[in-house]
């Protein structure tokens, strides 16, 4: 699942498709899902790193699902529902709420503060937000002052902070106090 197309957040692609290929031998098919305008900007990544490999045969089958933003759609049996964001990156920026049933995950995505990520926080189970910087309006991105203020808002049954840049990562005891979640390295939850 992708929430939109910035290097950080897809351009690792060309080269876990290529391992795939060529080291772990990959036999399972892989879907990859995204905003409109995924599939053309993937394949332009692999053209850029590995030309003429979007013509190549794969070992396994891999295809691109783009998500129609707003509407519900089905992704392998979960229900998956975005939001545009604000967040420039040459498509549209989505949040992103995926849900078993059972279970719901949501994410912000990179976004400066918009309500659109209310309906996608609402009731989920965790709650991931892009927390960049420590204080004041970012264009783009999420602060902690912004987000401390609208935790409530959010009514997610726990939030965690990610994308944190030195002036958050410094301040990390504060997050905790205030309940949210800090994304570590290796970090596992279980819900």
């Amino acid at each position: 699942m992708l929430s939109h197309l910035h290097g950080d957040h897809f351009g690792g692609l060309p080269f876990l498709l290529l391992d795939a290929q060529f080291l772990s031998r990959r036999e399972k098919a892989l879907l990859i899902a995204g905003p409109p305008g995924t599939k053309a900007r993937i394949d332009a990544a692999m053209e850029v790193f590995f030309p003429k490999s979007t013509g190549s045969k794969w070992k396994f089958a891999w295809q691109v699902q783009e998500i129609p933003v707003g509407t519900e759609s089905d992704i392998l049996g979960h229900s998956l529902v975005t939001a545009e964001v604000l967040h420039q990156s040459g498509a549209p920026s989505t949040a992103l709420r995926l849900s078993d049933g059972a279970k719901t995950f949501s994410y912000s995505g990179d976004t400066e503060w918009t309500d659109a990520v209310l309906p996608i926080a609402r009731g989920a189970d965790l709650f991931i937000c892009e927390c960049y910087g420590y204080s004041g309006k970012l264009t783009g991105h999420m602060s902690w002052e912004t987000l401390k203020m609208r935790l409530p808002d959010l009514n997610a049954k726990q939030v965690m902070a990610t994308h944190m840049s030195p002036t958050v990562l410094a301040r990390t005891d504060e997050l905790r106090q205030a309940g949210v979640l800090v994304a570590e390295d290796g970090l596992s939850l279980e819900f």
